[in-house]
């Protein structure tokens, strides 16, 4: 039996899937479940057998609605402080996890709901999928890491452009604009075309993955040089691989690499 009581996870070969099981609330973020969020990606970092996660909501109308504003009314505003360390620590787990996880974005994912977007490594929309942060027109921010992973991702002018005026963005404005890597086909389930964007990946190297990913991530925040000495500290990681070994033996035997992440 799950542990799991709002979110499931499920195994196909390489890949896991992780869906938010709360389409009553437009899978909209409780305190139990972003405890959840954060336990099932500590599992999947731990997962030797997982190449790629796959995060997505249950339905057909939400991928995750941001916030449980239900939840929050009586809420203190300690209370909402403690809750904003919550988010904080249940998203960290999703950047740490050292597999490529893919959101497949079914629906609205607005808020809190586009922020756990956000701290995926890539990003698939549905056609009707809508995306935004829209907290300033609530007279708040984003307090999830929003304004830090927006800005990482399509620079600080844009990040200023969509936060401040409240944008709500349609797939193909999200796709044009950056925020997600690709748009399922008219009629196309999402999670299909999210495991087709990630097919490359479910059978590629994943020290590699992971080492690059590291890179890209820790060494944004650093000057160029101690960025490069952090590349270069990824990079030994995969030197020493037996998967290295193997795609040079591949390579000269004419044959398709079996990585094996060792």
């Amino acid at each position: 039996m799950s542990q799991y009581t709002e979110l499931s996870l499920e195994h196909d070969g390489p890949f896991r899937t992780v869906t938010l099981r709360r389409p009553e609330r437009m899978n909209a973020l409780s305190r139990t479940l972003l405890r959840e969020l954060g336990a099932v990606f500590a599992e999947l970092s731990a997962d030797r057998d997982a190449r790629v996660v796959l995060l997505t909501g249950a339905g057909e109308k939400a991928f995750c609605a941001g916030a449980d504003l239900k939840e929050r009314q009586g809420m203190t505003e300690n209370d909402v402080r403690a809750l904003l360390s919550l988010y904080r620590a249940s998203f960290a787990a999703i950047d740490r996890c050292p597999k490529p996880v893919i959101a497949a974005i079914n629906g609205v994912a607005l808020g809190g709901g586009f922020e756990v977007a956000l701290a995926c490594d890539l990003r698939v929309a549905a056609q009707g999928a809508i995306v935004g942060l829209p907290e300033t027109s609530l007279a708040i921010i984003p307090g999830a890491g929003g304004t830090q992973r927006l800005s990482r991702l399509v620079g600080p002018g844009r990040a200023k452009e969509l936060i401040l005026l409240s944008k709500r963005l349609t797939a193909a404005e999200a796709l044009a604009q950056g925020l997600v890597t690709a748009v399922a086909r008219e009629g196309q389930p999402v999670i299909e075309a999210a495991k087709e964007l990630a097919a490359p990946l479910a059978h590629g190297a994943p020290i590699a993955y992971a080492a690059a990913m590291e890179a890209i991530d820790l060494g944004f925040e650093r000057e160029f040089d101690a960025g490069l000495d952090l590349e270069q500290l990824c990079y030994e990681r995969t030197l020493v691989s037996a998967d290295r070994r193997e795609a040079l033996e591949a390579f000269a035997q004419k044959r398709k690499p079996i990585y094996r992440g060792e």
